[in-house]
């Protein structure tokens, strides 16, 4: 069976720029944001928009990487048909050859691409971090009637000549590509992602394979080729999260930015777009400006921006500012509001303990008893739930369950 789209993914790159971070370690394995490494955001990106083959092109220091991908199985990419592939350079009859850029490595691997005779080839890079809907973008190139569409971003004007710009007119058809221009005639920077038709893209590279003074690479070769044949050419606008993490600068901005999904647009904890990895099924949990926490076990996924103590988090749990949780067990996906109090009581999973709401109380030496609530139960505003309380039912707001 065909496949419409299959990725091919660059993640061969030496990353000379991280310096010791990448001595021993090919740059997309590079480790990010406590739970991730940098190859996590394309492939989970591909999953998300139902791209199910992925080719990742490896080169330099590719053990852990190689090993880190495994199966596919984390990303929902172990398939009997299509899934993920580790394709570095390989032994011919002709002799063996490096990848000599970008270009140059997909026409190695032609042969994997027509395996499955796909109608589109995306083209992504494995040393960015970005969320990125591909399905969106494949709409705006079949809409486009294109052969070759390339993602851009605004960038300030100021710093418009430190990328490759492509130039296009009202109907975002592109006109002109400028490489790190010093007078810059467009603010459109190129992402490095691209879809081709499939046998637009065979075409040219097989003819910049057999041009002797050819760099053999995207932006230097093929995209001139393609404007110098007129071909259907298209710049689809992407507005969400996208930075290239090539230097230690970059990088540790973007770690830093996760820290603030809503001023910077990354968000790990999006549930409608997760991040998937070998090693993460939540994110790293987070304590916040406000939160305090005390002799307490926070699992993944957490956010505690009011007071935890003496207690056990499970994955997912969010604290709101303003609310205290002392010598409880919440269980996964509970929401405790602000200004609630929960203490010395269980509760399990999918709770919400509403505002101002409270449950048990600490024990006395009349009553010890533990409050338990149980999955996914709602305990309303100002509702209170006693030491012994065992909760099944929704509580109402100002309600006493004893």
């Amino acid at each position: 069976m065909d496949k419409e789209i299959i990725a091919m993914l660059l993640a061969g790159g030496q990353g000379s720029r991280l310096y010791a971070l990448t001595e021993k370690l090919a740059k997309p394995a590079v480790p990010f944001g406590g739970k991730y490494r940098i190859i996590d955001f394309p492939l989970s990106n591909c999953v998300n928009s139902g791209i199910d083959t992925v080719g990742v092109l490896t080169q330099y220091q590719p053990l852990v990487l190689n090993e880190y991908i495994g199966n596919g199985q984390p990303w929902d990419l172990d398939r009997l048909y299509g899934g993920v592939h580790v394709l570095p350079p390989y032994q011919k009859a002709a002799g063996s050859d490096w990848y000599k850029g970008t270009a140059n490595a997909i026409c190695q691997n032609i042969s994997f691409i027509e395996r499955y005779n796909p109608e589109y080839v995306i083209i992504l890079s494995g040393d960015q971090i970005c969320k990125q809907d591909y399905a969106d973008f494949l709409r705006f190139h079949k809409e486009k009637n294109a052969e070759f569409s390339v993602a851009v971003m605004e960038v300030p004007w100021e710093e418009a000549s430190r990328f490759g710009l492509m130039v296009a007119d009202d109907n975002d058809r592109i006109t002109e590509f400028q490489e790190k221009p010093k007078e810059p005639k467009s603010n459109l920077a190129s992402m490095g992602i691209y879809i081709f038709n499939w046998d637009i893209l065979k075409q040219y590279l097989l003819e910049d394979d057999a041009d002797p003074n050819s760099e053999n690479d995207f932006g230097n070769n093929i995209i001139p080729n393609l404007l110098r044949d007129n071909r259907r050419m298209y710049a689809y606008h992407f507005d969400g999260y996208w930075k290239d993490v090539g230097t230690i600068s970059s990088l540790w901005e973007a770690n830093m930015e996760i820290l603030e999904p809503e001023k910077s647009g990354i968000d790990l904890f999006d549930e409608n777009w997760k991040i998937y990895s070998r090693t993460a099924g939540y994110p790293g949990h987070q304590i916040f400006e406000t939160g305090r926490v005390i002799n307490s076990m926070i699992t993944d996924g957490c956010h505690v921006k009011g007071t935890v103590d003496h207690s056990i988090l499970f994955s997912g749990v969010y604290v709101e500012e303003g609310a205290e949780v002392r010598d409880a067990v919440v269980m996964g996906n509970t929401i405790i509001k602000k200004g609630a109090k929960v203490s010395h009581c269980i509760i399990a999973e999918g709770a919400v303990i509403e505002e101002d709401a409270v449950v048990g109380q600490m024990p006395t030496e009349e009553n010890k008893g533990v409050a338990t609530v149980a999955s996914k139960v709602v305990v309303g505003k100002k509702a209170k739930v006693g030491p012994n309380a065992m909760v099944r039912e929704n509580v109402k707001d100002g309600e006493e369950v004893c």
